[in-house]
């Protein structure tokens, strides 16, 4: 008989006939030789066609009990409690990854088996869940479906990886601005690097040692970002062009703001325009007013936290990150966080600088701001800042915003701000 590949049913029987004849051969002749390969080419054929179904899980640890003489109270350190154990014994729990891991460790049972995936290993834990804020991720929803942090924690590895999923395929170089710049160069996805997202001070920063600048937690706000991005993918956005986002494009968005729901009808515009836009809380220890980055498919995301609930807060917000889209996006693959409460009172580094001053020209124009700014000065009066507001088709509190940050006065006109009035559009 031929020797070649078994491809079809007649030719898998014709070889288990041959291969009985060739049963007696004599150690060491041709035939032995042929037997073996004959044998290879038939238990080749069977694994393919005839695939034999791995142990069900809850099967094979009861199987390694009855060969170790292990009893339900021995699984604990494996399973947690038991509550639990007697849960996955009667299989209305599923194994977590933390279970399946401590199994395949402790008692050697395959993880191919735990997993009922042949030849799959079980993954090596990327993330510690003690640096995330789990309960604050919990309560802001951040994983759909968990509405406890008990079961986060007995879910928390699944549950990080599919959170920070959309981070893999993410290429980008973050920069963030609190008190100076921010810089962490991620060269690829999040399972290339050794150390992912480890925010480094820039020299000039790190010489000072400012105290709090060691306070941000950047896991938190790569959760946060990774947050962002799957509200992205449920939103229905237009195709974008970046030739038509242009500063002029930029002043009609902040004239909107003359609406009482302006904010809501920036956010459609944006969205028409190829552009998503999210509203999500910050964080504990991210400091975070507002970002901007691409998504892995290149279209531009702008995210607002709406730390401080005000009008003139969210329009210096909304057009420093526009700014940022208009003037960097394009050229680089950074990833823009920022803390707004220092970005207009620090120097930053050059594109924090030139989005600071394109979001104040494009708020209210030089020119215009330059023949109002004494009289404004002068007088802190209401009437006269909703008259200058009218005259350049802008809301009061972007005029009041910028009187009390070029007086450092923040204790002016605090009628004209808007506050309250952002967070309940978007509930």
């Amino acid at each position: 008989m031929k020797m070649k590949i078994i491809r079809t049913e007649s030719e898998y029987e014709q070889a288990l006939a041959y291969l009985d004849t060739l049963m007696d051969s004599a150690p060491g002749s041709s035939e032995e030789e042929e037997l073996e390969l004959l044998a290879m080419l038939i238990e080749k054929y069977e694994q393919e066609r005839y695939p034999i179904d791995l142990p069900d899980p809850v099967d094979a640890i009861q199987f390694r009990m009855d060969q170790q003489n292990l009893t339900r109270q021995d699984l604990i350190p494996y399973l947690g409690s038991q509550s639990k154990v007697s849960e996955v014994l009667n299989r209305k729990r599923p194994l977590s990854l933390a279970m399946m891991r401590a199994l395949h460790e402790g008692l050697g049972i395959p993880a191919e088996v735990l997993l009922r995936e042949p030849g799959k290993e079980l993954p090596v834990q990327r993330f510690n869940p003690a640096d995330f804020p789990l309960r604050e991720m919990v309560n802001g929803g951040y994983f759909p479906g968990i509405i406890s942090i008990r079961k986060a924690r007995e879910q928390v590895e699944e549950l990080l990886e599919h959170l920070l999923s959309p981070l893999d395929t993410l290429v980008s170089q973050m920069v963030y601005c609190r008190n100076g710049t921010y810089q962490a160069e991620v060269s690829s996805g999040l399972r290339e690097e050794k150390e992912p997202y480890r925010i480094q001070p820039s020299k000039k920063i790190a010489e000072q040692a400012v105290p709090e600048l060691r306070c941000i937690n950047e896991n938190a706000l790569r959760a946060w970002q990774a947050r962002v991005l799957h509200i992205c993918e449920a939103q229905k956005i237009g195709h974008y062009k970046h030739s038509a986002f242009t500063t002029e494009f930029i002043c009609k968005i902040v004239q909107l703001s003359v609406f009482p729901n302006g904010a809501l009808l920036a956010r459609q515009v944006l969205l028409d325009s190829g552009i998503h836009f999210a509203i999500l809380p910050h964080l504990p220890q991210t400091y975070l007013d507002g970002a901007c980055f691409k998504t892995s498919s290149g279209n531009p995301v702008v995210a607002m936290t709406l730390r401080y609930d005000r009008l003139d807060h969210f329009w210096f917000t909304l057009a420093h990150e526009l700014a940022h889209v208009c003037l960097h996006l394009n050229k680089t693959n950074y990833a823009f966080f920022d803390d707004m409460e220092n970005e207009l009172s620090q120097t930053g580094n050059q594109q924090e600088q030139e989005a600071n001053q394109l979001s104040r020209d494009l708020l209210i124009p030089p020119e215009d701001w330059q023949n109002k700014k004494d009289e404004l000065l002068a007088t802190m009066d209401a009437q006269l800042v909703k008259n200058a507001a009218k005259e350049w088709n802008i809301s009061p509190a972007i005029v009041a915003g910028r009187l009390r940050w070029e007086t450092r006065d923040y204790s002016i006109l605090g009628d004209l701000l808007g506050s309250g009035a952002v967070r309940k559009m978007f509930q």
